[in-house]
This record gives C-alpha cells, sequence and structure tokens, in this order.
C-alpha cells in the first residue's frame, strides 16, 4: 500500500495530527494508498509558500527561463510515462491504451504547449494623439495574477490538472492544487517531477483531503489566495464562488453538461455511430463533455438505435492491464449506485431500455469493483429525470426528430451548455447549427477532437470563462496599461 503525503514547499509532508483517509481501486475496492488529509494549518503552509515562492527565486526568473523549466517537465513526465500511466490506471481504473494514448501524453503536452504560448503571445501597442503634437506611446503588459488554487477532479485526473498548472506556471504563477480525494496519485507524482527538474520550492504544492471542513474549503477560503480554477459538478462550483466572493478573487469554472448529440439523415452512418458510441461511453461515461442526450432524425431513427445497441454490447470489461480489455469501472461504490439509482428511476419513468440497465457478471477477482452496463434508453418525455439530469455515467436517451427547428430547441432545453455533436454531410446545415445551439463547444461530424490554443469551457450553468491557448492568459495573468508622454 502507497503512503501519499501532501506537497508543500518541495517537501512532502504528513499533515496535521496526522490525519489519513483511504484511496481504494475501482478495479476491486481494494485499499491501495493512505492518504494525509491535510488540515487547516497545513493548507496555510501551501499557500503562504506559494506567495514566498512569488516573492522569491520563481518570481524573478526570465520567461525564458520559465519556459525552459516547463519543457523540462514535460521532459520528464515523458521519461517517467510508464510510471504515470500505472498511477492513472491505479487511481482511475481505466484501460491502459486509454492512459497511453490520450490522458497522460495530454498531460504532458500541456506543459509545452502553454510554454510556447507565453513564449510567442505578441501584446498590444497603441500611438496616441496629443495636443502639444508630440504623443503618447501605451502598451500592455501582462503579469502573473499570484497564488492559483486549482481543484481538478477525479474522470481524467492528470489530464485535467495540469490544463491548469501548465499555463498558470507558464504565466508566472505559483500553483496551490487540491486534487479529488479520489484520485491523488499523480498530483503526487508531479511534485517528484517538478522536483527533479529544478522548480524552484513551493511553486508548486498539493494539499490532499475533501471538499466542506477539509483541504478543498480551507484552500478556496484562503485570503492569500489570488484566484480559483475548478472543474467538476455545478453544485460545488456555487460554493467554490460563494467562497470567492470575500476579496473578489477570480474564478474560471468548468463544469456539468448534458450534451445533446445531434444525428441527420445524410450523416456518414458509421462514422456517426462511431462517434456516438465514443461520446456516450468513453472512460465509462465519466467525461463532462460526453453525450447523454442523443436527437437522430426519425428516417435513420430505427437503423440508429440498433448500430449503437450492438456497439454497446460489443464492450470488453476487464483489468485495465488486460490488453483485450476496453471498458473499465466506475470511480467508485458511491458514484456507481447514484447511476443506478438513474438506471432504475429511466424504468420507473417508463423508458424502454434497448440495452444493459444493471450490473455486469465479473470473475472473482474483479466482481467487488465498480463495474456497470452501458446502457441505451428510448421512449422517455422531454422531462424525465434522465433526459434533464446530468449522470455522468455510461448511458444515453436516443429520441427521434423531425425538423431542424424542433432539434436546436430540443438541444437546448436544459440547464447546461456545454458541448454538442452534430452529424451531417451539409455544411452550410451544420454552421447554421453550430451558431443556433447555445454551447461553448460544437463538434461538426466529430468529437472531442481538440486543438489545445482553442477557446473551451460551457455556457449557462456549464461554466464561466475560457481556457485554451491565448485564452488562458486572460485568466492566469493581470493585464497592465503603460502610458509614456513622448
Amino acid at each position: 500500500m502507497r503512503l501519499i503525503n501532501n506537497f508543500i514547499n518541495g517537501q512532502f509532508e504528513v499533515a496535521e495530527h496526522d490525519k489519513r483517509f483511504e484511496k481504494r481501486s475501482p478495479v476491486n475496492n481494494e485499499i491501495i494508498a493512505s492518504i494525509a488529509e491535510a488540515g487547516r494549518s497545513d493548507v496555510d503552509r501551501a499557500v503562504m509558500s506559494a506567495r514566498n515562492a512569488l516573492q522569491g527565486e520563481w518570481g524573478r526568473i526570465s520567461p525564458e527561463q520559465r519556459v525552459d523549466l516547463l519543457y523540462g517537465v514535460a521532459d520528464e513526465i515523458t521519461r517517467r510515462f510508464d510510471e504515470f500511466v500505472e498511477a492513472e490506471m491505479a487511481d482511475t481504473g481505466q484501460p491502459h491504451h486509454v492512459m497511453t494514448h490520450a490522458f497522460i501524453p495530454r498531460g504532458a503536452a500541456n506543459f509545452k504547449v502553454f510554454a510556447d504560448v507565453v513564449k510567442n503571445v505578441a501584446s498590444e501597442s497603441f500611438r496616441t494623439s496629443t495636443p502639444d503634437g508630440r504623443g503618447a506611446l501605451n502598451y500592455a503588459m501582462r503579469v502573473p495574477k499570484g497564488v492559483i488554487g486549482v481543484i481538478s477532479p477525479w474522470n481524467a485526473p492528470f489530464l485535467l490538472m495540469t490544463w491548469k498548472v501548465g499555463p498558470a506556471l507558464a504565466c508566472g504563477n505559483t500553483v496551490v492544487v487540491k486534487p479529488s480525494e479520489e484520485t491523488p496519485l499523480t498530483a503526487a507524482l508531479l511534485g517528484e517531477v517538478m522536483n527533479s527538474v529544478g522548480i524552484p520550492q513551493g511553486v508548486y504544492n498539493v494539499v490532499n483531503g475533501f471538499g466542506p471542513n477539509s483541504a478543498g474549503e480551507f484552500l478556496t477560503q484562503h485570503p492569500q489566495v489570488d484566484a480559483i480554477t475548478f472543474t467538476g459538478e455545478t453544485r460545488t462550483g456555487t460554493a467554490i464562488m460563494k467562497a470567492a466572493a470575500e476579496g473578489t478573487r477570480d474564478v474560471s469554472f468548468e463544469m456539468g453538461g448534458k450534451n445533446a448529440g445531434i444525428v441527420f439523415a445524410d450523416c456518414d452512418f458509421d462514422a456517426a455511430v462511431d462517434g456516438i458510441f465514443r461520446s456516450a461511453f468513453l472512460n465509462s461515461g465519466q467525461v463532462c463533455l460526453g453525450t447523454e442526450r442523443v436527437y437522430v432524425e426519425r428516417p435513420l431513427f430505427e437503423r440508429f438505435v440498433n448500430a449503437l445497441k450492438t456497439r454497446a454490447e460489443s464492450v470488453r470489461f476487464g483489468h485495465p492491464l488486460d490488453k483485450a480489455s476496453n471498458y473499465g469501472p466506475l470511480i467508485s461504490s458511491e458514484h456507481r449506485e447514484k447511476v443506478l439509482s438513474y438506471y432504475r428511476k429511466a424504468v420507473e419513468e417508463g423508458a424502454t431500455v434497448v440495452t444493459g440497465g444493471g450490473i455486469p457478471e465479473m470473475p472473482a477477482e474483479l466482481a467487488a469493483g465498480n463495474w456497470i452496463e452501458p446502457t441505451i434508453w428510448t421512449g422517455l418525455a422531454d422531462d424525465a429525470a434522465v433526459v434533464t439530469e446530468e449522470i455522468f455515467g455510461p448511458c444515453c436517451h436516443i429520441r427521434p426528430f423531425d425538423t431542424e427547428e424542433e432539434v436546436v430547441a430540443l438541444a437546448n432545453n436544459t440547464d447546461y451548455g456545454l458541448s454538442t455533436t452534430i452529424w451531417t454531410q451539409d455544411l452550410t446545415r451544420a454552421h447554421r447549427m453550430a451558431e443556433r445551439v447555445d454551447v461553448g463547444i460544437t463538434w461538426i461530424n466529430s468529437w472531442f477532437l481538440r486543438d489545445l490554443r482553442t477557446a473551451f469551457g460551457g455556457s449557462k450553468q456549464s461554466g464561466i470563462g475560457r481556457e485554451g491557448g491565448v485564452h488562458s492568459l486572460e485568466f492566469y495573468t493581470e493585464t497592465r496599461n503603460v502610458c509614456i508622454k513622448l
């Protein structure tokens, strides 16, 4: 069993009163780690070490030196690639190929991409006329915002944590990370990387624990935290926003979603089935950008439902190291019970269960894990709970539609607005739909195809602000104007 301590000022430390909690494997629910739960004094030390680093060596190095250090972080992650893969699999239970082809490589890339953004971004300047005819020169400069509180989720822990830490450090800030209590391993491992490449002490800190009356609350309420970036569910985001109101501190939120997939009859059928299958069931449905509502043009409806059913029934459950496995468990037994409650509710509300709806039979060594069947429903009303509430599991409801006007109204009939995926060969219609569907991210004939330079974020209750490329600079820096009278 691993012992995971908080990482404060470049050192791994036990927590206040040596308080600890257990981390269990999603695969079989065995205890795999004992985690130090940070108390208020631990969080205070982490925040103040981050504050001191800003005023010390880290605050004095040049942008070029920061870029070199962050390239070093990315290279060291790549050198220790197998360790990160193993840690992320232990935390999440997801298959080896998901870690090696997406989540860990993206985590390393986040440091290089944002280092390049900072290295290459231009600042604006204006020549200003003055009454004496001599003029003035105005130019902008970006400075670090300060100490950033980073609260990251459990569904893609390393990727989503580095998505915030990468640009924060590239811009010259320091960070205190509170990873999910379900997935603490890669955040700790990154502390080792920071030390090995020479990132100054206090620049990167990790405090482990929970939300209320634990590390999350202590961090978001700390007056020396200048800004808070959060990925997670909307109710938690609301609580963080209330805490951030004290001191009028900036927030950047990427929160819940009840994303729609829209399939027109003229689509590339096989590509659409494959795309919706991935968007509904990748990572066992634990993806904020996932598709839980699918709308299919009526002439294609029955064929599409049958094809997606076939794909869902072809998944291979198994240990993440089993090369034959392509489908992992849910993160915890508590989360599985939440998802199962929606499976039961769907039946109570009159759904037709096309496939799934329960727990698969697993061999003895895996039977205690958090396994659940990918599930497809049809026949529910538009106001049914499983059609309107975020489930965050491997499931979707499929409904036919007849007109473009109808499906736009259906897609927008939600409190959320994170993403959508639209499948059609008519690119004029695709452009028209992208303008009308109220989301932050629209994919046409694809899903989860990411260019890290583009704006990322949601509308309505799915988030506040945008990150990615230069958009991240708007959150992680303060822009100052300098006016020089000539």
